[in-house]
């Protein structure tokens, strides 16, 4: 009996110390296979935003400036920015999802290609690939939302100011700071330098508006 006890006693913990580890390790697996699924599904729309919203940012600018370097008047800034924004967002949305559908199309042709080769991982893998596809609509609202938030800056910007050379200095501010969050955002979401993303997206922006509105001027200039 004391040698039945004995071996009742120390088996017990051994196991339960086994499927504690058995318990953790699946555990630690599940949180990982999470994280990387959660990534590769927000990576598609995050990257679409932003990219989206820089560009509308700055196209639009630079639409606005480039006008405002020949035209005073407000109206023919503001008509100008908005269809810079329609344009924009429509090309930006026609793009991405062509582009995305094109993607899309590749690894479903290897998804087929890997079922019919009985390369599969299983029931669950090739589901969790399926529901990882992708979705060209999602890319192409996302990319379109982001373009229109991002020309909406020097459009709210210049909307309310008469004088002409105020509405330019607001414009130009409004859309820095607006970079700046924008480098920031780009830095944070691609884990690069900070303080490097901000000022290559800053430099970038700022050489757009003023060779648009440079050469603008000088052609306006002569007359053409």
């Amino acid at each position: 009996m004391a040698t039945s006890f004995n071996n009742a006693k120390f088996t017990v913990p051994v196991n339960d110390v086994e499927h504690q580890t058995t318990i953790a390790t699946t555990t630690l697996e599940l949180d990982e296979t999470s994280k990387d699924f959660d990534y590769s599904k927000r990576s598609q729309w995050l990257r679409a935003a932003v990219l989206g919203a820089n560009d509308g940012l700055v196209s639009t600018a630079s639409l606005m400036m480039g006008v405002g370097a020949v035209k005073q008047d407000i109206k023919a800034m503001i008509l100008t920015g908005f269809a810079g924004l329609v344009a924009g967002a429509c090309s930006m949305a026609i793009g991405e999802f062509v582009s995305v559908y094109s993607q899309l199309d590749i690894q479903v042709a290897q998804l087929k290609r890997n079922r019919d080769q009985g390369n599969t991982g299983g029931v669950t893998e090739e589901k969790e690939e399926e529901e990882g596809l992708p979705s060209p609509i999602q890319a192409a609202a996302a990319s379109a939302l982001a373009f229109s938030l991002g020309a909406m800056v020097p459009l709210l910007a210049a909307s309310f100011i008469r004088d002409y050379k105020i509405r330019l200095g607001v414009v130009v501010a409004a859309v820095t700071l607006a970079l700046a969050v924008f480098g920031w955002l780009g830095a944070i979401l691609g884990k690069a330098p900070v303080v490097r993303s901000a000022v290559r997206v800053l430099v970038g922006g700022w050489l757009a508006m003023a060779i648009t509105f440079g050469l603008t001027k000088l052609i306006g200039s002569s007359g053409l």
